[in-house]
């Protein structure tokens, strides 16, 4: 996905481009440093989206964007809450609130992956986000494939995400982590344990093998397992 940062704020370019580099697919084309810059720059070559700053000196973001005859994917990011209705009217993907977390700005780029307009390009970075997770583990954030992932285990606040090569500990409640995780692919089979369909050997009594782990089956759960796998 091609990409614009328009912004009078240095920091705030950083900050986009270290989530965007988070992410397969993203190309950042182009630093604007105000709405003239980009102007100029889109006369001349077309993006998929736009991380749009509002108060910027000699044109403001919405006053910008009222100039562009066929705007592109715009996901607004600025300090300021009041003009959220105004940005909605001319049709924006999202409205960030700096300071935003980079898990409600993956929120905000899934959503243009998401739109009934989106490019192959994005189409496929929606396929790749489906096929992932991020999880925030000591003090950074882990790209996570689903089908790598095992198992979760719950440890009070804090959850163990068991994956083929390694173990992730992540400070979230295990119905937090099942929130992330597709139903096609993954069920709750304990008060304690997510397990992956995939990766499931053995079922016996109320023991479940994977990857020759025994995890136990609690018995407010067995028959939605049974009715998941159709036994």
């Amino acid at each position: 996905m091609r990409y614009l940062i328009i912004d009078d704020e240095h920091i705030a370019h950083d900050i986009i481009k270290e989530y965007c580099d988070l992410l397969p697919h993203m190309e950042l084309m182009k630093n604007c440093y105000d709405a003239l810059e980009a102007l100029d720059y889109l006369r001349e070559h077309t993006v998929d989206l736009l991380f749009l700053d509002l108060n910027m000196p000699k044109l403001k973001g919405f006053e910008f964007l009222k100039t562009l005859s066929e705007p592109p994917h715009v996901i607004v990011t600025t300090a300021y809450q009041e003009h959220a209705l105004e940005g909605y009217e001319l049709n924006i993907t999202d409205y960030l609130l700096k300071p935003f977390s980079f898990e409600r700005f993956l929120k905000a780029v899934n959503k243009v992956a998401l739109s009934p307009t989106a490019s192959s390009t994005t189409n496929s970075i929606h396929a790749s986000l489906k096929n992932s997770i991020f999880l925030y583990s000591d003090k950074k954030h882990v790209h996570v494939k689903l089908a790598d992932l095992l198992y979760v285990e719950a440890a009070g606040n804090y959850a163990k995400v068991v994956l083929t090569g390694s173990t992730i500990v992540i400070r979230e409640k295990i119905s937090d982590v099942l929130e992330l995780l597709p139903s096609s692919q993954f069920i709750q089979v304990h008060k304690s344990f997510i397990i992956s369909k995939n990766h499931l050997q053995t079922i016996e009594g109320n023991r479940i093998l994977i990857n020759d782990i025994i995890i136990p089956i609690g018995k407010h759960y067995k028959d939605n397992l049974k009715t998941s796998l159709k036994l």
